[in-house]
């Protein structure tokens, strides 16, 4: 699957209608960002069953200014709805691999249950 541009329409129901979401934020003139786009589109192939988005920051400041975006590219990984992962910066093809299997690996069950005893 290729990666699909999220806006304010379509950013929430893209993270709750699908068990993973990686989302890239980015800006056209963003280099280390232009640097990690072609790592992340090929993800995006090789891991069909999971949704990868890309926000523009600069067409979408209202979303980048919510999640709290201050530095590009930031990588937000969610599961089952919830962040499980954000971190700002360029990561290579073999750390992006290992977020995505740590990702996958999570036990959805305890995420929920964590989630509930921590009161959100």
């Amino acid at each position: 699957m290729a990666t699909v541009a999220l806006n304010h329409e379509s950013f929430g129901s893209t993270i709750d209608d699908n068990d993973i979401v990686f989302v890239d934020f980015w800006a056209a003139w963003c280099g280390p960002c232009r640097m990690f786009g072609p790592i992340f589109e090929e993800a995006s192939t090789a891991h069909p069953d999971i949704v990868f988005g890309k926000v523009d920051t600069d067409d979408q400041r209202e979303i980048a200014s919510a999640l709290e975006i201050a530095s590009i590219p930031t990588i937000m990984a969610f599961r089952g709805g919830y962040l499980v992962f954000r971190e700002s910066g360029v990561l290579n093809k073999r750390q992006l691999e290992s977020v995505i299997e740590q990702v996958r690996a999570l036990d959805l069950d305890q995420l929920k249950a964590e989630a509930a005893a921590a009161g959100q």
